[in-house]
């Protein structure tokens, strides 16, 4: 008997323990003994010149009243959007400093936010705690107050493709090393010429590759290309990459040429707006079946080709044919071909 009052004691206790947390959206809160860490922003204006400087976080970790194991993040999203959308800038068990390299911190920031123009963003410390008591219960999430700064964030190093003098497309070098790539649209009998606007260098056609100042390339067929161009050897590379829709759904059907789409650089997706009647379709490259991708169902035409919400479909390889998800009408799809996803919406 006297062991049954000991664990009913304990058990009150431990009750009383946690029904003195409050609940405020994702955050609960102990109510006397916590101190929420703390946030203070560094300058944010990022400089390629200055890009193996510092920039450094200034924060204080959580103090929750009890001993616990914590996990922390620095998170970024859009000004008023509430951390629905977050660009990570760190996590670790540590909150005290956090320090990165300008060129480090606008490599992340690039994923989430625009280039070369300044944008109002969001910043908070997201605290994540793991009672070490061992009791069972959910780990508790501790934020900071939310810190606002406007950032500027420079754009990975590229080259400016100049049509008639006009610099509205280019290619970038994600390693910094020379070694630029991306998709170009020409129209058939454009003449370019590439642009390296920080060191004032344009490159054009050499004798069997670029040479600076060159004359102008001449493109002999509309679409899209994939574009790379090596400016230690001066070569270049240049191969129709039209990525299309083709199907009994799409105006030409099964048959060629297929419905173009065109390529966002922002989101580094492919989109296009269409009117589709009832049936399928798929994605393919340069209207051929070498490469092309179909949704992950079971079945062609089954509607299990998309996920609960109907809207997005998992696609692979030589995947099934993927039905018109809401019936015929004007549609929007966006293809991420890195994540191997696209949307499908009704207009």
């Amino acid at each position: 008997m006297k062991k049954y009052y000991i664990y009913l004691f304990a058990l009150v206790g431990v009750l009383g323990f946690f029904t003195s947390c409050d609940e405020d959206g994702d955050q609960l809160v102990l109510s006397d003994n916590v101190i929420a860490p703390t946030l203070t922003l560094p300058d944010l204006t990022l400089v390629r010149a200055n890009g193996t400087d510092n920039v450094v976080f200034e924060c204080t970790p959580v103090d929750p009243g009890f001993n616990a194991s914590a996990t922390y993040f620095l998170e970024a999203c859009p000004a008023g959007n509430n951390f629905e959308t977050v660009t990570q800038i760190y996590n670790g068990v540590t909150c005290n400093n956090i320090e990165l390299t300008v060129n480090e911190l606008n490599s992340i920031l690039l994923n989430g936010f625009p280039e070369d123009v300044t944008t109002s963003v969001d910043f908070r410390i997201r605290c994540v705690l793991e009672a070490d008591a061992g009791l069972g219960v959910d780990d508790f999430v501790y934020n900071s107050e939310t810190v606002n700064g406007n950032i500027t964030i420079f754009g990975l190093l590229r080259l400016d493709v100049l049509i008639d003098g006009k610099d509205t497309q280019k290619i970038q070098s994600p390693g910094s090393d020379g070694i630029y790539e991306g998709y170009v649209k020409f129209d058939a009998g454009d003449a370019f010429t590439l642009h390296d606007p920080d060191n004032a260098i344009t490159y054009g056609a050499g004798t069997s590759g670029l040479a600076v100042d060159g004359s102008a390339i001449t493109v002999a067929d509309a679409g899209w290309y994939s574009f790379t161009a090596n400016t230690n050897d001066l070569s270049y590379t240049m191969e129709a990459y039209n990525i299309g829709l083709v199907g009994d759904a799409t105006p030409n059907g099964w048959n060629a040429p297929d419905s173009k789409m065109d390529y966002n650089l922002a989101d580094r997706t492919w989109d296009i707006t269409i009117d589709l009647t009832d049936g399928n379709f798929k994605f393919r490259l340069n209207d051929g079946w070498a490469w092309n991708l179909g949704g992950n169902g079971t079945a062609d035409g089954s509607a299990d080709n998309y996920d609960d919400d109907n809207m997005t479909v998992q696609l692979s390889q030589g995947g099934k044919n993927i039905p018109v998800s809401d019936g015929a009408g004007n549609y929007t799809i966006k293809l991420d071909i890195n994540g191997s996803v696209a949307t499908v919406v009704k207009n």
